[in-house]
């Protein structure tokens, strides 16, 4: 088991990935690198293994998939995700991994939002984005995690070997996010500066396609993860609609005894229905969130005597 392992997933990143490994070597010289190619036609894989990362490499194309297959090969006590562009500068690397290995962080965040991102990025829809996700995430969980998007972060042993990967592509950074408050994990904030890709690099994130594969997501883990609230939301927004339609069919009847609209009246009754059945659906998947809650504790206690059994091992 490695103490300190550094994982950077590249696609295409040739011009950039020696500096990524060499700034790495210098800020920790303990760490083992491992970059992971995922299908690149440039000399990304050649470079690295010249300059001394170990190189691995994912077939199946995304970032997700890449990531997926780091955690499942990988063991550390302290994993540094970082992208292999050059955005991320390392003075803040060593902190990022002393909150993990002496304060028991399950993940640190490199907060980009905080410094430099808005500044350096010169995609407005981007920012616009990044902003929203923030947004949008900690007011459905009730978090406070600075960055939602970022691809800076350090982990625990504990959280990468509990946490299922199911994105593909770039919302595997929301799904960290969301898995880790779901599950009342440890997240801890670093400001990290953030500096644009250099001339001649080129973003792989589809602004507009990946965007929207990042909401849905969202989306889809809070209805997995507070379906109570997710679908007794769906309930009221149901109820109030069908109540909406009735009023002025109610209103008329009182007037005349008459009910000229049976279609609407008949429309509002089924829509007063469906939204009691989402009602008690959202309470019975509650109970099996509760459930996968407490399974998962029993779980993560496995993967914590495993790991002392391991670095007893080592030792």
């Amino acid at each position: 088991m490695d103490k300190i392992a550094v994982l950077i997933p590249c696609y295409n990143e040739a011009q950039t990935i020696e500096k990524v490994v060499r700034d790495v070597q210098e800020a920790l010289p303990e760490a083992v690198v491992y970059v992971y190619d995922n299908n690149s036609t440039d000399k990304t894989a050649e470079l690295a293994r010249a300059r001394g990362a170990v190189v691995r490499h994912e077939y199946r194309q995304g970032k997700g998939n890449v990531i997926r297959r780091m955690f499942r090969e990988i063991d550390a006590e302290c994993y540094l995700m970082i992208d292999g562009d050059d955005t991320y500068p390392l003075d803040c690397a060593g902190k990022m991994v002393e909150l993990v290995l002496e304060h028991n962080a399950d993940m640190v965040v490199g907060d980009r939002l905080s410094s430099t991102y808005f500044t350096e990025n010169k995609r407005p829809f981007h920012n616009f984005g990044n902003s929203l996700m923030r947004a949008g995430i900690n007011g459905l969980f009730h978090t406070d995690i600075k960055d939602i998007m970022t691809g800076y972060r350090a982990f625990g042993y504990e959280f990468v070997k509990t946490f299922p990967v199911f994105s593909k592509g770039f919302e595997i950074e929301t799904e960290m996010t969301i898995h880790a408050v779901n599950y009342s994990m440890q997240v801890e904030n670093v400001v990290v500066n953030y500096r644009d890709r250099p001339e001649g690099s080129v973003s792989k994130l589809n602004t507009y396609s990946d965007g929207m594969r990042v909401v849905y997501k969202m989306l889809q883990l809070y209805r997995n993860y507070r379906p109570l609230r997710f679908f007794g939301s769906l309930c009221l927004v149901l109820i109030a609609a069908a109540m909406v339609l009735m009023i002025p069919i109610l209103g008329e009847y009182l007037q005349t005894g008459l009910v000229p609209r049976f279609p609407t009246l008949i429309v509002c009754g089924f829509m007063v229905l469906a939204g009691i059945q989402s009602f008690f659906a959202g309470m019975v998947l509650e109970v099996l969130a509760a459930k996968d809650k407490r399974d998962f504790e029993y779980h993560l206690a496995e993967v914590s005597a495993e790991k002392r059994r391991r670095s007893r091992e080592a030792e």
